[in-house]
């Protein structure tokens, strides 16, 4: 199922201003099917999580004294995995790249979404 074309599908409740602007961004651009949103979605909460991440190792720094000794703070580490299933959906979503980040790169071969009509 995909969007109304004269209607953009409104961000879900509960997202933060980072995930919103992905999600306007990504909505704005594109008409995603069900499935699609769902990742979208996903993409989303996962930037407000990294928001959240990086809060706490702006207050409390990037390394943290644990039993080992000096260790990377936990919120950092876990900044790092969020970044990694960030990247992933994005990628599942298989949104072109804008001119100044497909130099040197092969292009991308668009399935699914459709840009949204002007």
């Amino acid at each position: 199922m995909t969007t109304d074309t004269n209607t953009k599908p409104r961000a879900p409740r509960g997202l933060h201003s980072g995930g919103k602007r992905l999600w306007r961004a990504v909505t704005d651009e594109y008409e995603l099917a069900e499935h699609e949103l769902t990742v979208l979605l996903q993409a989303a909460r996962t930037v407000d999580h990294l928001d959240v991440l990086h809060a706490i190792v702006e207050e409390e720094g990037v390394t943290h004294l644990s039993p080992q000794g000096v260790r990377a703070h936990p919120a950092l580490v876990e900044a790092r995995q969020q970044r990694v299933t960030l990247a992933k959906l994005v990628a599942s979503l298989r949104i072109p790249l804008d001119d100044a980040q497909n130099v040197g790169r092969l292009p991308q071969q668009r399935v699914g979404v459709r840009a949204v009509p002007r």
